[in-house]
């Protein structure tokens, strides 16, 4: 929980600079996610060496996660270090496309960003697992965006045709490969631990429900197409509580095509859930979809 420095001699491999990478890529990533995307035989000689590159200043751990009642019986989260960060600068080369547009400073909802790493990292390890799917993560679909998106501070920021901006938690693709055809979904992630009301009385007050209306507001009038262009949206919903998705869904009117909701707990989430690809998402109205298939 606190780092101690003891002097020992890190001689860092290939697989120490991968970890740095993917801490680069997604900002927080628990051991067990860590061990998903490096491998290796033994998990517990995995943490040993997280232990060893946290305590001699490689990576950090944050402090937050403490905090909460069954923080130190959960697999730690990591998070790049300044030893970390030097020694990628030393040794050249890229760090891969980020997953997610969370910024380097500290986060006051760190458990809303690590679930909307977990969700990410999980998606992502289960496409890896599927030669016939590949991930699309963010800045690839930035670089075919407009380029007055290009090279807006905020590019990830949806403009609402009634005013405003709406920033989804995440936003990336899947490319389906079938012989000599692809297709193609793009999906922007909300994830949702039930801080603000399912809805509310008072019109203009924020709520989950009001949110979903800002969305298809932007489907509504291809925002996505004019924004990124991009050929098709679809908004995942991933809530912790089974009863508030119940509630969502059942607030909704009509079908919702283009709105998927899952339920994943954090505990559900301290390893990669990969059934969040492989098995098929609720939708208002209409049967379950899945989105591993075309």
């Amino acid at each position: 929980m606190k780092r101690t420095r003891s002097g020992k001699r890190i001689e860092l491999t290939e697989r120490d600079l991968a970890i740095f990478r993917l801490l680069r890529q997604y900002r927080y990533l628990r051991s067990t996610y860590i061990h998903a995307f490096v491998g290796g035989a033994s998990e517990t000689r995995l943490k040993e060496r997280l232990g060893d590159l946290f305590h001699e200043g490689y990576l950090d751990r944050p402090s937050k996660q403490w905090e909460f009642a069954d923080g130190r019986h959960r697999p730690a989260v990591h998070d790049i270090g300044a030893g970390a960060v030097r020694a990628l600068r030393e040794a050249g080369g890229t760090y891969g496309d980020a997953r997610t547009f969370l910024s380097e400073a500290a986060h006051r909802q760190f458990q809303h960003s690590l679930m909307i790493c977990e969700v990410l990292a999980s998606l992502d390890l289960a496409i890896r697992a599927d030669p016939l799917l590949r991930f699309i993560a963010w800045p690839e679909m930035l670089a075919r965006a407009p380029e007055a998106t290009r090279q807006s501070p905020a590019p990830f920021r949806l403009p609402v045709p009634s005013g405003g901006f709406l920033v989804p938690d995440g936003l990336f693709g899947i490319e389906y490969r079938g012989g000599d055809i692809k297709a193609y979904r793009f999906f922007a992630l909300e994830a949702d631990r039930g801080t603000m009301p399912v809805a509310r009385s008072t019109h203009g007050q924020s709520s989950y429900l009001a949110k979903l209306a800002r969305y298809r507001e932007v489907l509504q009038n291809q925002i996505f197409k004019t924004h990124l262009r991009l050929p098709n949206l679809i908004v995942l919903t991933v809530t912790e509580d089974p009863d508030r998705l119940a509630s969502i869904i059942g607030s909704m009117i009509g079908p919702e095509p283009t709105f998927l909701f899952k339920h994943a707990s954090a505990s559900n989430l301290a390893s990669p859930m990969r059934s969040l690809l492989q098995t098929a998402w609720q939708r208002a109205g209409l049967a379950p979809l899945a989105i591993d298939t075309p």
